[in-house]
């Protein structure tokens, strides 16, 4: 089978992306734009917070001390130069995929294969491992109100002393149900959860800052800035999602303004709130307390409160906004994944099946459910501790991707409307790829070796399925029509 350079670089014209978007969301039976502004910063909120701050300081604090503030940081300043770049491409090109769709825009088909199925994996595992963690404080909550938990062979994942994660395995399906009845259905809800989520941080910032002792930040640094290095790669996981936002742009009124609006004010406010609920936990606890309750599966935001207040009333406040929380996360980020699949079966890429869209909900009813199987069965069975890295793996790729978007777009397309532009052009994505290639050189090399494995795994069916139904490849090969004027401006490259 015979794939030449020029098949893998054919690019998608934006002015051909943006007609089809607008084209189905015209039909009776396409997807609504009924999202605006505050909605859509709510989704882009809810995506992020939760991923991983209700129990990534666990592992993070044992890696970089009380310097895990520092982390948190460094992990939004590389999230913060990927989001300027999004936010660019979001205003040129408003179509649901995401990073998906921009890199087919700019780098060409083969590659936009490729970064479409890292953000599969962005967002199937960080279902997954939100999902799983939304077993811990759900046994938590149990235990505070009940005085009984789920036995660890149901409620664990496996490698942690569990065989199957039921709990897991029942939010991802409750919520791919609901995303399956509407997305305007879901936004209501979500936008209610997101409120019970930052009331719950916000009490156990309150709470922790009454136990603040300066005295534990003494040893701010225990392994240099290396330490904090390897746990802003690790924190970053709880930054994943905010991209969230741009693969909703065929569901959003007026798209070029509110997308890229959204993306700002969703980085701004979590990083906020992450920085304080980490100087709280470590101002609250010795640093040296968290790895052991990350070991024994314990909610360490929720022990915190309890160590601190002595009582039993903010531990069940606390699991129960986890609760909600991590379920807005599953919710949200599964909408993401969806929305993905969906361009890329627009596009030929993937099975019909991902882009039929049900004409009374106005969702992609089959996909969504194919989605809720694949997650649900991840994480009920796949070990947590290889989760969050691939998570951020994936993330980080795709990032990178974003800011070569940028620079690719301004030279082939200069004259695409861009109602933002990314400032010191060319140095913050050039800055922002090369940040984000830094932490991923500092994951695992079990992460290494997974991700590798998954892009040949991408690779091969896109040789086998993708390559052969690509809408772009049919419509280039039809008579009269050469391959050279997929992109009227690709010369100028």
């Amino acid at each position: 089978m015979r794939v030449t350079a020029r098949q893998l670089c054919r690019r998608k014209p934006l002015e051909s992306m943006i007609g089809e978007a607008e084209s189905e969301a015209s039909e009776p039976g396409g997807l609504r734009r009924s999202m605006g502004l505050t909605q859509l910063t709510l989704l882009g909120i809810s995506s992020v917070v939760g991923t991983g701050i209700f129990f990534v300081l666990g592992t993070a604090v044992p890696k970089a001390g009380p310097g895990v503030v520092l982390s948190f940081v460094v992990a939004a300043v590389v999230a913060g130069l990927a989001a300027l770049c999004y936010v660019e491409l979001a205003g040129a090109i408003p179509v649901a995929g995401s990073t998906y769709s921009y890199t087919y825009a700019s780098l060409g088909e083969g590659a936009a294969y490729l970064v479409a199925w890292c953000l599969i994996l962005e967002y199937g595992v960080a279902v997954s491992t939100v999902a799983v963690s939304w077993g811990q404080y759900l046994n938590e909550l149990t235990d505070a109100l009940l005085g009984f938990t789920l036995p660890d062979a149901i409620s664990q994942p496996p490698g942690a002393g569990g065989v199957v994660n039921i709990p897991a395995l029942v939010v991802v399906l409750l919520c791919s149900l609901l995303l399956a009845r509407g997305t305007r259905e879901s936004a209501r809800l979500n936008a209610v959860m997101v409120c019970v989520k930052l009331s719950v941080l916000v009490l156990f910032v309150a709470v922790a800052f009454t136990a603040f002792r300066a005295g534990h930040f003494a040893d701010f640094a225990p392994h240099g800035a290396s330490g904090i290095g390897v746990a802003a790669s690790a924190v970053f996981f709880s930054y994943v999602g905010f991209d969230t936002v741009a693969t909703a742009s065929e569901e959003v009124r007026n798209p070029r303004r509110t997308i890229p609006l959204a993306l700002l004010l969703t980085l701004g406010a979590v990083t906020v709130l992450y920085i304080l609920v980490s100087l709280a936990a470590v101002g609250a606890q010795p640093a040296g307390r968290f790895g052991a309750q990350a070991d024994a599966g314990e909610a360490v935001l929720a022990e915190i409160l309890r160590d601190v207040t002595g009582a039993g009333w903010p531990v069940v406040l606390l699991s129960a906004g986890a609760v909600v929380s991590i379920f807005s996360v599953v919710l949200v980020t599964l909408y993401g994944q969806t929305r993905i699949l969906f361009s890329m079966a627009r596009d030929g890429l993937v099975p019909e099946i991902f882009r039929r869209v049900d004409r009374k909900r106005h969702t992609p009813v089959g996909n969504t459910w194919i989605v809720g199987a694949g997650v649900g069965a991840l994480a009920a069975f796949v070990p947590l501790q290889y989760l969050a890295d691939l998570t951020s793996m994936g993330t980080l790729v795709a990032f990178v991707a974003v800011a070569a978007a940028v620079v690719v777009l301004r030279r082939i397309a200069p004259d695409a409307p861009r109602p933002y532009r990314v400032p010191l052009y060319p140095v913050v994505p050039i800055v922002s790829a090369a940040s984000c290639l830094y932490l991923a050189w500092l994951l695992p090399g079990i992460t290494w070796a997974l991700f590798g494995g998954w892009l040949v795994l991408a690779a091969a069916l896109y040789l086998v399925f993708g390559r052969r139904h690509s809408a772009l490849r049919e419509r280039t090969a039809a008579p009269g029509h050469a391959e050279a004027d997929v992109s009227t401006t690709a010369a100028q490259a």
